[in-house]
């Protein structure tokens, strides 16, 4: 997949701008020159404000050896439009915006990032710089787990169970389903600050993931119906326990080897959600992803969704990208890291 592999297309480019790479798996970072991005036909040329580290930043860090290339990480930016292709009827040069980038394309820790329009969003007027780049790619993940994979809303009433629910793609399911569908929304938080967040994001009741099921039939005793999962190896037989009969489980994560089958008892479905599918493959709702981030964009203005952002770290150098990866891969934050560049 290209998750596993990171691969990189390249673009035409002109006159030099910084960026931050790594050349070997888990190698340090450090600032390169590389030529200035041009647009293609349907290309933003966007300078970056601010980016935000995720976890496919830090699995690619560790699994994706460049070869002595440099390679530039980063899945979420906001900034400005410079330059636009020809192509583009979306946006123009001067708008601000958010946007999570391609998987196939470099990324955005660096002064600039070329993007299709189709997967970039305008910019929440209310939010600065670091509280937008905080929200795409984990909008994106947490709107089609949503509303493609669960086909939300459908009309029953249904409990959901949000797995890491104080992280920054469960702070996005809660906030969206919580303010635009009628689920029971139940949140998985342990410490006293994620169940604190979980709470503030929406979550109606909380569990414990340490002990799960017992955690679980506390607040839902007769079961749950759907489960959203950033941590699914050796999860499965669990969500089949908790699981009434036909509901389904949206996964993110890549567990190897996963055994599915006691799913089928109960008739459950297992859908896999990745947001670079639609840049990766250009279908033809690809604009989608653009249509939602406005929709965000908002959601966030009107008060109804609010920045995930918790930790902010400012400049973007190699020492400020190593301690957001840092962060990022302690598995005790709440909510999102950006830098401010």
């Amino acid at each position: 997949s290209a998750l596993k592999h990171g691969k990189v297309l390249t673009c035409g480019y002109r006159t030099p701008m910084k960026a931050i790479a790594y050349h070997q798996t888990s190698g340090p970072f450090t600032e390169i020159d590389l030529p200035e991005p041009t647009p293609g036909p349907r290309d933003l040329v966007v300078e970056v404000r601010a980016v935000s580290v995720n976890p496919v930043d830090t699995k690619l860090h560790h699994g994706a050896d460049p070869g002595g290339e440099p390679k530039v990480l980063g899945f979420d930016a906001a900034g400005v439009v410079t330059a636009v292709g020809d192509e583009v009827t979306l946006f123009a040069v001067g708008d601000e915006v958010m946007e999570a980038g391609s998987i196939l394309r470099p990324g955005t820790n660096a002064q600039y990032h070329v993007v299709d329009e189709r997967i970039v969003g305008r910019k929440p007027s209310t939010l600065d710089w670091a509280e937008a780049a905080a929200l795409p790619l984990t909008a994106i993940t947490a709107w089609e787990s949503l509303f493609d994979r669960f086909r939300l809303p459908d009309g029953r009433s249904r409990t959901l169970l949000v797995m890491g629910a104080a992280g920054g793609v469960g702070s996005m399911v809660l906030q969206y389903a919580r303010a635009l569908t009628d689920l029971t929304l139940i949140g998985t938080a342990s410490r006293e600050a994620s169940r604190d967040w979980a709470t503030a994001m929406g979550a109606h009741h909380l569990a414990d993931h340490h002990d799960l099921v017992a955690s679980v039939r506390e607040v839902a005793p007769d079961g749950v119906d759907l489960v959203f999962s950033p941590f699914t190896e050796g999860m499965i037989e669990t969500y089949a326990e908790l699981l009434n009969p036909g509901g389904g489980i949206v996964a993110i994560d890549e567990p190897e080897g996963l055994e599915t089958l006691p799913l089928k008892d109960k008739s459950l479905a297992l859908h896999w959600e990745l947001m670079f599918t639609r840049p990766m493959f250009e279908p033809a709702d690809m604009v989608a992803q653009h249509e939602l981030l406005d929709r965000t964009a908002e959601l966030v203005e009107a008060g109804t969704i609010r920045t995930t952002l918790s930790d902010r770290l400012d400049g973007l150098t190699p020492e400020t990208l190593q301690r957001a990866h840092e962060l990022v891969e302690s598995g005790r934050m709440t909510g999102k890291v950006a830098i401010t560049v």
